[in-house]
């Protein structure tokens, strides 16, 4: 009886130290996952899917599927009870899979692309050539510009004109009447001038003719002497006839002269005289007179025939709107 009762205090006190370390490396030792049910079917379906797809199809990989499958699922249960050592491990395991995926992505270009700069050249090479262009037609602007002549503004009617009373070549008298109804151009000059008014008396003449060619006008030329003491009726008579048939010539006393040179704000006088031959300097000016014997305009030495004849039938056209 004894006996037995020792046999037993010995196979409790075995199984007391038994438990003890059982429960003391159960402590130690990390726990090991209990098989979830995907891999219960994962295990029970594999036999059936090796059996409906053949070994050298697809099998490996789809073999490795699963095997990465279990291990994401153990390794994230192992983490959950583990963290703090398989930290770093995860971060690796992030890296790779990171790599992987960028692996996999499409590169994208740079932010220039052939097309892109092609297009930037097209752009910086039109506005070079609309700059150059528009740098030309500016120039060409100014250029004209300063080459033309710009008739400002007119106010009023200048103070030029007024009543005379002169004696013609043929030694009658007139006076501004009886050259209403014409369009007049007078000069003033003298007969014994060495150049300058035979030269606009010429100018003047061609200018007549091809007026009357163009536009079909008829225009009065008057030639008015401001060498009252030389240019007497019969002087006159033969100068007029050297340059135009219709040419009309007056002269007079000195106080008419100086009467109708003061009404057109003509400017003459008498040079040094020698041996009772003298020159007279004096405005080199033609009137235009409207055929109310008004003010038009006046056209100086500058003024070529095509210039003089086309700025009369301009300024008649103007006048007659």
């Amino acid at each position: 009886m004894a006996t037995a009762i020792v046999r037993s205090a010995k196979n409790l006190r075995n199984l007391h130290q038994r438990f003890y370390f059982h429960t003391l490396l159960t402590k130690c030792r990390p726990p090991i996952p209990s098989p979830t049910i995907a891999d219960n079917i994962q295990h029970r379906a594999l036999p059936l899917i090796q059996q409906a797809i053949p070994f050298g199809i697809g099998f490996q990989s789809f073999a490795a599927d699963q095997r990465f499958s279990s291990t994401s699922t153990t390794t994230g249960t192992v983490q959950s009870g583990h963290s703090k050592p398989n930290s770093e491990g995860g971060d690796k395991s992030g890296d790779s899979n990171q790599s992987k995926s960028d692996t996999g992505k499409p590169i994208r270009g740079g932010p220039i692309s052939w097309l892109s700069f092609l297009l930037l050249a097209l752009t910086g090479a039109g506005i070079i050539w609309y700059y150059d262009k528009e740098k030309k037609q500016h120039i060409e602007e100014i250029n004209s510009a300063s080459q033309a002549v710009k008739q400002g503004p007119s106010v009023g009617k200048a103070a030029i004109g007024g009543p005379f009373k002169l004696i013609n070549h043929d030694g009658k008298n007139v006076t501004e009447k009886d050259f209403l109804g014409k369009w007049t151009v007078i000069y003033f000059g003298f007969t014994h001038c060495p150049d300058i008014c035979p030269d606009e008396l010429q100018k003047l003449a061609a200018a007549v003719d091809k007026i009357k060619e163009n536009s079909g006008i008829d225009i009065v030329p008057a030639f008015i002497s401001v060498d009252p003491e030389r240019d007497t009726v019969e002087q006159v008579r033969e100068y007029v006839k050297e340059f135009h048939p219709k040419l009309i010539g007056l002269t007079g006393s000195p106080d008419e002269i100086r009467n109708v040179a003061r009404a057109y704000r003509v400017y003459y006088m008498k040079t040094a005289e020698e041996d009772s031959d003298y020159l007279v300097d004096h405005s080199i000016v033609m009137y235009l007179m409207s055929p109310k014997m008004e003010f038009v305009k006046f056209f100086g030495k500058n003024n070529d025939v095509n210039s003089l004849a086309d700025g009369i039938i301009k300024e008649i056209k103007q006048y007659k709107r």
